[in-house]
C-alpha cells in the first residue's frame, strides 16, 4: 500500500504508489450518487490516480490546486468553468465519458493548454443496438402492446392491431459515423435498403460491404425512408438539424429514430408532426431536457417511445469507457500520443 498523510481537513491522500511513485492527482465530481463516479469503478481507478472529489478539492485548494494535473469527467461532472481552470494551473488533460463533447467549451480548454479525450469506440456497439431495438420497438409497437398485454381492462387481443415491416424497409442514417456505421451493418441483417447523409461520403468499399448508398442532400434521404435514424455529434451546424421542413419531407408512414442528442431535433415541430400525423412515430433516447418536464407533451403521445439516455447504459460498456478515460490520462501526463483526443 502507499503511504498515507492526512491533509487540514482531516482527510487522507494517498501519495505514493507501491513502488514509492507518486500518484497523479485527478479531480472527479464524486464517488455515487445521480452524476458520481461509479463505486465498483473506484477500486480500478485508485491504482493509478489518487482521486479528488470535488468537496474535497474545494475544502483544500491551498493543498491540491498545484497537484492536479488532470480531470475525469463522468456525466459531465465535474462542471468545467474558466474559474476553475484558473485554479488549476498544472492541468494536462480533461477526460469526458462518451461520445459526445457538446458540453464543454475546447476552445476554453485550449486557451489554458488543456487537452481534451473522449471514449466514442467504446460506446458505439451498444449504443447502435440501441438504435435498433428503439426502431424495432416502435415499428411492432411493443410498448403499447406490453401495456395491453398487462392491462386488467384487456379482455381480447385484437386483430386487427398491426405494426410496421423494418425487414426490408429503407433506413436513412443522418452521421454515418462509428455508430452509424455499425446501425447499417445491422440494419443489412434485416435486408434493409440503407441510405445515409454524411458530411463526407464514406469508401466505395465501405458502403459496399453494408450496402449503404449515400445521399449528398439530406432532403433526398427525408423523401425516401421509412425510418430516420439521426447519430450526428450537436454542433452549431446540426442543433435542430430536423425542423418542421425536414418533418414535413418525410413519409407520413415514417418513424423519427434519435440516438445522438435532444437538441438535434426541434422538439415543438417534432411534437406538432406527432400530433397531426406528419410522420408516424418517434422513438427517442435522449431529448431536451432530460428528463422532460413531466407535463410536457411529449409523454402523452401514444406514437412516441422515450428512453433515459441509455444508449451506451451496459456494465462492460461503461467500463470500457472508464478504462479509456484512464488510458488517455495516463498517456498525457507521460508526453505520449492521447488515444481518442478531441481536436478542433
Amino acid at each position: 500500500m502507499g503511504h498515507l498523510r492526512t491533509c487540514p481537513s482531516g482527510f487522507s491522500l494517498l501519495l505514493q504508489d507501491m513502488e514509492g511513485q507518486e500518484l497523479p492527482y485527478v479531480l472527479i465530481d464524486r464517488i455515487g450518487g445521480k452524476h458520481g463516479v461509479y463505486e465498483d469503478h473506484v477500486e480500478f481507478l485508485e491504482k493509478h490516480f489518487r482521486l479528488v472529489t470535488m468537496k474535497e478539492y474545494l475544502e483544500n485548494k491551498t493543498f491540491l490546486s498545484k497537484k492536479i494535473t488532470a480531470i475525469y469527467m463522468w456525466y459531465y461532472k465535474p462542471v468545467i468553468n474558466e474559474e476553475l481552470l484558473q485554479s488549476l494551473p498544472n492541468l494536462k488533460i480533461l477526460a469526458s465519458s462518451g461520445v459526445g463533447i457538446d458540453h464543454l467549451d475546447l476552445n476554453l480548454l485550449s486557451s489554458y493548454s488543456v487537452k481534451v479525450s473522449n471514449t466514442p469506440f467504446a460506446v458505439s456497439t451498444d449504443t447502435a443496438d440501441m438504435g435498433m431495438a428503439l426502431m424495432l420497438a416502435s415499428s411492432r409497437r411493443l410498448v403499447e402492446g406490453y401495456q395491453l398485454a398487462v392491462s386488467p381492462d384487456t379482455e381480447y387481443f385484437p386483430a386487427d392491431w398491426l405494426g410496421a415491416e423494418v425487414s426490408g424497409a429503407s433506413l436513412g442514417i443522418v452521421g454515418m459515423g462509428t455508430i452509424g456505421y455499425k446501425v447499417a451493418e445491422r440494419a443489412k441483417a434485416f435486408e434493409m435498403k440503407i441510405l445515409y447523409h454524411n458530411r463526407n461520403q464514406r469508401k466505395k468499399e465501405e458502403e459496399s460491404a453494408v450496402g449503404a448508398i449515400y445521399c449528398k442532400k439530406i432532403d433526398d434521404l427525408l423523401q425516401q425512408s421509412d425510418f430516420v435514424l439521426l447519430s450526428v455529434n450537436l454542433t452549431p451546424q446540426t442543433r435542430k438539424l430536423i425542423g418542421k421542413r425536414e418533418l414535413e419531407l418525410m413519409k407520413p408512414t415514417a418513424t423519427l429514430i434519435n440516438i445522438s442528442r435532444g437538441l438535434v431535433v426541434d422538439q415543438d415541430a417534432l411534437v406538432e408532426a406527432l400530433q397531426n400525423r406528419v410522420i408516424k412515430a418517434a422513438a427517442l433516447d435522449v431529448t431536451y431536457p432530460e428528463p422532460l418536464p413531466r407535463d410536457h407533451p411529449l409523454l402523452k403521445l401514444k406514437n412516441v417511445i422515450i428512453t433515459p439516455h441509455i444508449g451506451s447504459a451496459t456494465k462492460k460498456t461503461r467500463r470500457r469507457m472508464m478504462e479509456n478515460m484512464t488510458e488517455s490520462i495516463e498517456a498525457s501526463l507521460a508526453g505520449l500520443p492521447v488515444p481518442n483526443e478531441v481536436l478542433q
